[in-house]
């Protein structure tokens, strides 16, 4: 079941999209924003910085951008590698991506205060996640007020458990969004596919009204055609959250892409600042999405994944580091530091984190305070030769003990 009408705020539902005189007029003079038409202070431009025209507001719909993120995910979908399309309907044309399905923000956290402002009354409704998880679903419930409940992970697979999640939606119809981290952050593990659906299959034949939430930020270190947000218009409850940040390599410019049905997004652009995207970002953003950057992109993302193996071959060699206890399926893994029993140990990971960062200058991420994370590091897969260095620091470490 979906209804827009009873998920969305009524304060949101009432919005008027923003329009201004440039939606009409692009050329010509423009006297109607109050922008300062002089320019900068500043006098020595590049070239880039004048075509830009930086003293103009930015477009605030970036349909050309738009379109090439459609374009992408819709040829991925259809690969016939495709993990996920055999679940493509038949009216193929229907369901694939369009403009319309899109709502840009500034990153992906971006992406998730607006769900959670657009579809959570604070204090009142509430958010379901699946821990281990981002932890910045947290922060954005506590900054708009929203309780946040917790189904965790099976410990063991680092796979949702779909009765769980059902239950808990027909228990508790305050809650509005479920955040699905797949891959995981910090598992490394995409979530199947299978299990996913469950959930959705359940949610569209019970009277739950709501959105799951399919948090893709490392999708492209996964098979091709991994992606689910070429479904958004087949299943309406179904939302994926997707970055600029990971393979794309453009954390500076901090964009986000939200895929959703066309009235789940259009809430969605009318809430946000409508000038959100400035003209770097959407620059980088055009070029990043050309066909050329998008075959170097996957180029890349095949080159990390090559390099995440022997990284992580390499780590179980080394005497005081445990298992791998993610999966491999994005750009980092999760390693175990063991204390000299053996034993997964948040003190000793802690302190080769320390040491490693302050004595290396080689800097990781501590996670053993996560559920079901004790002991571990979570690693980033850089060059190759920030790997051998990262190693051969690692090993001497350790070898001079703590």
């Amino acid at each position: 079941m979906f209804d827009i009408t009873s998920i969305a705020r009524p304060n949101i539902l009432t919005l008027e999209p923003y329009r201004c005189a440039r939606d009409d007029f692009q050329e010509g003079i423009l006297l109607d924003a109050n922008e300062n038409t002089y320019g900068p202070s500043f006098t020595e431009f590049s070239v880039r910085e004048k075509e830009l025209e930086l003293n103009r507001y930015p477009d605030p719909h970036q349909i050309p951008l738009k379109k090439r993120l459609c374009g992408f995910r819709n040829s991925e979908a259809c690969n016939p590698q495709s993990i996920i399309k055999p679940e493509i309907g038949r009216d193929v044309k229907a369901e694939l991506l369009t403009p319309a399905n899109v709502c840009l923000s500034v990153g992906s956290d971006g992406g998730i205060d607006l769900l959670i402002r657009c579809f959570c009354k604070p204090g009142v409704e509430k958010v379901l996640v699946c821990p281990p998880t981002y932890p910045m679903y947290d922060t954005c419930c506590a900054v708009n007020d929203v309780e946040m409940m917790v189904e965790p992970l099976d410990l063991n697979t680092f796979q949702i458990k779909p009765d769980r999640i059902i239950s808990r939606l027909k228990d508790d119809p305050s809650i509005k969004l479920v955040f699905i981290t797949s891959p995981g952050n910090p598992t490394a593990t995409m979530i199947k596919h299978d299990l996913i659906f469950q959930v959705i299959d359940a949610v569209e034949k019970m009277s739950w009204n709501g959105l799951i939430v399919v948090d893709e930020a490392y999708i492209d270190f996964c098979p091709i055609g991994s992606s689910m947000s070429v479904l958004v218009n087949k299943h309406k409850n179904l939302v994926v959250l997707q970055t600029f940040s990971k393979s794309f390599a453009l954390a500076g410019i901090r964009l986000g892409v939200t895929y959703s049905t066309a009235e789940v997004s259009m809430l969605l652009n009318t809430t946000r600042d409508p000038y959100c995207l400035n003209k770097g970002a959407s620059h980088a953003a055009m070029k990043a999405t050309s066909k050329k950057a998008l075959d170097l992109m996957k180029a890349t993302c095949q080159k990390i994944n090559e390099q995440r193996s022997l990284v992580s071959k390499a780590f179980s060699k080394i005497p005081g580091i445990g298992k791998n206890i993610g999966g491999e399926d994005a750009n980092f893994i999760l390693v175990q530091v063991l204390n000299k029993d053996g034993v997964p140990d948040n003190k000793m990971a802690y302190q080769l984190y320390w040491k490693l960062a302050t004595e290396r200058k080689v800097v990781v991420r501590y996670r053993g305070e996560e559920l079901a994370c004790t002991g571990c590091l979570r690693v980033t897969i850089g060059t190759p030769e920030e790997n051998v260095k990262l190693l051969e620091d690692l090993e001497s470490v350790l070898r001079e003990g703590f």
